[in-house]
């Protein structure tokens, strides 16, 4: 064992942390379905522009690739954010309330990647409207009216 492991060692013998617990991984107030919606407008963004674009321009093909880029990119974050929801911040007692939850999330994260694998209006329309059920769910669970607003 080495000097600072005695050291810690010692130090917890004479007296000893209190033992602590929490229901979430992080802070009470740190969960928020918003950054969720943020990076699936961007992915709705980033869709509208790839359909919009006009590939006979010069460099059009350029501005496609970076605009694939970061539709991927924003899709990806959905699903991470999503993630931290689904595994962090619901309980059982949710799941109690809202049975449907797990396919709910499922289904989110399945339609995020689907906006990665296709250029389709309609397929990143779904995952805003899918993000807002669960921005919906979320604030329900913590009993407050947060209204859905989005900035496209």
């Amino acid at each position: 064992m080495n000097l600072s492991a005695r050291l810690l060692q010692t130090l917890d013998s004479l007296k000893q942390a209190p033992v602590a617990s929490a229901h979430c991984d992080g802070p009470c107030g740190v969960y928020d379905p918003a950054s969720a919606r943020i990076a699936g407008e961007a992915v709705l963004s980033m869709t509208k522009k790839l359909l919009d674009l006009d590939m006979s321009a010069d460099g059009a093909h350029n501005t496609y690739a970076r605009f694939v880029a970061i539709k991927e990119e924003e899709a990806e974050k959905v699903k991470r954010e999503l993630n931290i929801l689904w595994h962090d911040y619901f309980k059982p007692p949710h799941l109690e309330e809202y049975p449907d939850l797990h396919t709910t999330f499922w289904n989110a994260a399945k339609q995020a990647s689907a906006c990665k694998t296709s250029v389709s209006l309609d397929a990143a329309t779904d995952l805003m409207a899918q993000i807002e059920n669960v921005h919906n769910i979320f604030w329900a669970t913590k009993g407050r009216d947060i209204p859905w607003y989005t900035a496209s």
